[in-house]
């Protein structure tokens, strides 16, 4: 049983020795008539120091919470499995639930015990103690002593399962040495198989040997069912798999599911001319964690001798399209290959070769004549020639109305934009939407003073694959020479503004040393009344958020590293202070000027 010093001080409450047991699971459950702060209780009285378990899990958790409700399953499955094979387990609902009855239905589901809702006071302790950050989280204690096992309770279930009991820091070392005993000498069938199954399926549902696949190259696809890039890439990875059988080589791949409802892997997976673990192993997780995956799509490529080559080839197949196949499999000689080809196709590229494709040899512009329909404003769009085009410096906006970023981001490109049409006529945007219907598109254009693609136009992905678009609101540079200046327009564009037009990488080079020649004139230090827990410190970095007027900053912030705390100079100083300190750069950098005194007159 529990003892009082240990699991008992840290779920007890003043006037409260009991925690609840969903009535929905005893034979004898009923409405509790309780007198704890006056509530009623609908559940049954579980005394704390009845608690047999010798280690504890509190779950911080709530209906509200798409991640909770993803994981509280896979919680119940471990909670049962172990309850089956006798340990001593216990998991305790803490509940961020905002009402009671959210609390009631939610904790309908749950087999175990539960703090009473009403105790708000002793559930804001918990989430103080144990720094209950976000939900799900897992705390896992020894009963006895009240000594912490873990706070990665949420990760450890998610990827061990009931392997990980009783969760303890030997128990999880002894799963880090087994891990990379298995890395060191890793097998296909270690990979792919389990103790009970030594075959993968086909997408007839055939069972396939895994040692059929000895001897060859195998690719471990982790794959989504119904999102956008792993449809993409498994659309073109379908061409390269094909090419690659075609001329020869012998190469699988494999399917690795990381959708949680079966129906929905099978309906993914029914497509695909290649393997796949069965669904119900449930190994998705498991080996998403084995290879570190990182983002989506993956493409893992083992070696014909068990062992891993490279952690994701994805990108290199999504850069180089079907002519990814003649860099296979991905050697440093190999990949010198693909560099060459790829460095010649971009000297051979025009703004023509990325924006025509068959009778798609135009863009759509403003006439200039508007009506007002309901609340709508409706354009008559008129077809631009991408020839007229051409000799321009182009921005690829790759943006949607439904994208929040994207919105807060317009204003600014649209005032930038003008500024430099007022200096350079040779300059145009261009619009590339995501947006799911035409009239969010027509509205979010009808904001834009520039151009854009049609909604729908197959160009759009031909343009998201060759700059390998990952998010939105994205801007890609496209030179006077139809070439490409900068995959990422947007990060100079919101620091500089309109002086960084053309975008080249000379422009930018010029422009970072004169703003670390401004900066030679700025106090190193300094308090602010937005952050005056500690001194700001002039810092040399990358790109941040400034948490002054929450835009992008980049090249220099005043920074407290203790707080994560960043403002940009012209927050910090002040304009004026800011102009001081670039004049002071300019005369300093100009050898006609000394001690802030011109003397080129």
């Amino acid at each position: 049983m529990a003892d009082a010093a240990g699991i008992a001080t840290v779920l007890a409450a003043d006037g409260r020795d009991f925690l609840l047991r969903n009535s929905a699971d005893q034979t004898d459950g009923q409405m509790l008539d309780m007198d704890f702060h006056g509530c009623t209780y609908f559940g049954t009285e579980v005394k704390i120091s009845s608690i047999e378990a010798s280690t504890v899990a509190l779950y911080f958790s709530a209906s509200w919470c798409p991640p909770c409700r993803r994981f509280t399953p896979k919680l119940i499955e471990a909670y049962n499995e172990l309850v089956s094979q006798g340990k001593n387990f216990e998991v305790v609902f803490v509940s961020g639930d905002k009402d009671q009855e959210a609390f009631d239905a939610y904790f309908a589901k749950m087999p175990w015990l539960a703090l009473p809702f009403s105790d708000s006071e002793c559930r804001a302790k918990l989430n103080k103690r144990f720094k209950v950050r976000g939900i799900p989280h897992l705390v896992i204690l020894n009963a006895t002593s009240g000594e912490v096992y873990t706070e990665d309770g949420v990760e450890l279930v998610t990827v061990h399962g009931t392997e990980a009991y009783p969760f303890t820091t030997e128990r999880i070392n002894e799963l880090k040495e087994q891990e990379k005993a298995a890395k060191d000498n890793q097998t296909v069938q270690s990979v792919l198989g389990t103790p009970t199954r030594d075959y993968l399926l086909s997408n007839k549902g055939d069972k396939v040997p895994i040692s059929d696949l000895e001897g060859k190259y195998v690719g471990l696809c982790f794959v989504v069912n119904g999102y956008g890039p792993v449809v993409q890439f498994t659309s073109l990875l379908a061409k390269f798999y094909e090419k690659l059988k075609e001329v020869g080589e012998k190469f699988e791949v494999v399917a690795v599911s990381l959708d949680s409802d079966e129906e929905l892997s099978n309906e993914s997976f029914a497509g695909m001319p290649w393997l796949a673990i069965p669904q119900e192993d449930k190994m998705g997780e498991k080996l998403a964690r084995y290879f570190e995956l990182r983002g989506l799509p993956t493409l893992v490529l083992i070696g014909p001798d068990g062992k891993t080559l490279n952690n994701n080839v994805a990108d290199i197949i999504d850069e180089h399209g079907q002519d990814a196949w003649e860099g296979f499999p991905f050697t440093a000689e190999k990949m010198e290959i693909l560099a060459e080809k790829a460095k010649a196709k971009a000297e051979l590229q025009t703004l023509e070769s990325l924006l025509v494709i068959g009778d798609l040899d135009f863009v759509l512009g403003k006439d200039g004549a508007k009506y007002l329909m309901k609340i709508n404003i409706c354009y008559f769009n008129a077809k631009v020639p991408v020839s007229e085009l051409v000799g321009k410096t182009v921005l690829l906006y790759f943006s949607a109305k439904w994208c929040g970023p994207c919105r807060a981001f317009l204003p600014k490109l649209v005032d930038e934009y003008n500024k430099i049409k007022e200096k350079h006529n040779d300059f145009e945007i261009i619009f590339i939407s995501s947006d799911r219907d035409q009239s969010s598109y027509d509205e979010f254009f009808s904001g834009m003073p520039w151009l854009a693609l049609p909604l729908g136009d197959e160009r759009k992905q031909h343009l998201s694959k060759t700059f390998r678009v990952r998010g939105i609101p994205s801007l890609v540079a496209i030179g006077a020479d139809g070439r490409t200046v900068a995959r990422d327009a947007k990060t100079p564009l919101t620091a500089h503004g309109a002086d960084a037009f053309p975008f080249t990488e000379e422009r930018l080079l010029e422009m970072e040393r004169k703003i670390d020649e401004m900066a030679k004139g700025w106090p190193g230090k300094l308090k602010h009344e937005l952050h005056d827990e500690h001194e700001l410190v002039l810092t040399r970095c990358t790109t941040y958020g400034c948490d002054g007027c929450d835009e992008m900053g980049s090249s220099w912030s005043y920074r407290c590293r203790e707080c994560d705390f960043d403002l940009h100079p012209k927050c910090a100083l002040g304009k004026e202070e800011e102009k001081k300190g670039d004049d002071e750069a300019e005369a300093e950098a100009d050898p006609a000027c000394e001690g802030g005194v011109c003397r080129k007159a």
